[in-house]
């Protein structure tokens, strides 16, 4: 298959599903090794598709939508009421990110759209391979928040000050 039409058909599948698509399994299904589906991705970044990276693949997006960023703070039992909080809320957890004295900004992708993808992280968390960015801030971290609309982003924000995650900035 040539890479032009390897490429489409990524456009292709990532328009047909609201899951993450990782590259690996892109890969298997091309038949072509992860990197060249990477460097697939960064061309078809480069023709102005807008393909986000998250820690399970690769989505696709077509909307705009409101963004805010939310200063939170809670213990690491509490990050599933956090992300189940902003999803049932109607947001998407977009990344998560901390202000380090000595390292500066240090941040990472999230992606979280639903219930199951909060799960997962906090199971990875759990399993003691990584700690959460907020350990290195004795809790505190940052996140950009997006959702259809400022008023769902303002209902979030109520949400967060009353569970007690938000610190107001």
């Amino acid at each position: 298959m040539k890479a032009e039409k390897r490429r489409e058909e990524i456009l292709s599948l990532m328009g047909n599903t609201d899951n993450p698509l990782p590259a690996n399994v892109l890969a298997e299904r091309f038949n072509v090794s992860r990197q060249v589906i990477v460097q697939d991705i960064a061309i078809l970044r480069a023709n102005g598709f807008e393909i986000t990276s998250t820690n399970r693949g690769y989505v696709l997006s077509f909307e705009t939508r409101a963004n805010r960023v939310f200063k939170c703070r809670h213990t690491f039992e509490e990050i599933v009421d956090e992300g189940n909080l902003i999803i049932g809320a109607g947001g998407r957890v977009e990344n998560v990110f901390v202000n380090h004295r000595i390292y500066g900004r240090i941040s990472a992708r999230l992606g979280l759209s639903n219930r199951t993808h909060v799960e997962e992280l906090y199971r990875s968390l759990l399993s003691g391979a990584s700690k959460p960015l907020m350990s290195v801030t004795d809790g505190y971290h940052y996140h950009t928040v997006s959702a259809e609309s400022e008023a769902v982003l303002d209902d979030i924000e109520n949400k967060l000050r009353a569970a007690g995650f938000l610190i107001e900035i």
